[in-house]
């Protein structure tokens, strides 16, 4: 990796968590120089605006979470493992994902959605590829017989917005229990449309 890359790389993990803790509008030039060292110019030196950070901030703190989920997708044989992994994510990494603000994907959501169309744009995109995900492992469990014929599409939106939002008053409740208890529903779920 050449200096360049290695500074923009530097700058996109020191940042990443303040742009999910306080927002593209609440995130401040003086918070990225105060947390990577470098000055406003090395900053911009590196990314063309605020903008650019911010979205490869999100990407980054994206991807440290869905590489972690498909690592342990890829291990399993069943379509019923292979969902219960997202549900174990969260019901694991639930403290880390609050302590590092909460899900990036619901900060940045609420942040972009009437104001920063390119960071709308990476959401988008993130919560398409989410939904696809699981859309294709349900696709996969009805095809191999382990599941029941169901409309996938509702299926995989339901399962994300329990989850987004259970996160979501979770951590603004500071109740877990909110967020363990949809999943345990969520796991309810997926159980009664597994073929017997």
């Amino acid at each position: 990796m050449i200096r360049s890359e290695k500074t923009r790389q530097l700058i996109i993990e020191k940042t990443a968590s303040i742009f999910n803790k306080k927002g593209y509008t609440g995130t401040y030039l003086s918070d990225l120089t105060n947390a990577t060292g470098l000055t406003k110019g090395s900053i911009y030196g590196n990314f063309k605006d605020k903008n650019e950070v911010a979205v490869e901030a999100f990407k980054y703190n994206y991807k440290f979470q869905s590489e972690q989920i498909l690592q342990k997708i890829n291990q399993q044989n069943n379509t019923i493992d292979k969902l219960s992994v997202f549900l174990n994510h969260y019901r694991t990494a639930f403290r880390p994902i609050f302590n590092n603000g909460g899900c990036a994907i619901l900060n940045t959501a609420v942040d972009a959605d009437d104001g920063n169309d390119l960071l709308k744009e990476e959401v988008i995109k993130t919560i398409h590829n989410w939904h696809q995900r699981i859309v294709t492992i349900l696709k996969e469990g009805i095809k191999q017989n382990e599941l029941k014929d169901i409309d996938v599409e509702t299926f995989s939106y339901r399962m994300i917005a329990l989850v987004e939002g259970s996160i979501m008053l979770a951590k603004t409740l500071d109740k877990s229990e909110i967020l363990l208890n949809n999943i345990d529903f969520l796991e309810a779920e997926i159980n009664q449309i597994k073929k017997r």
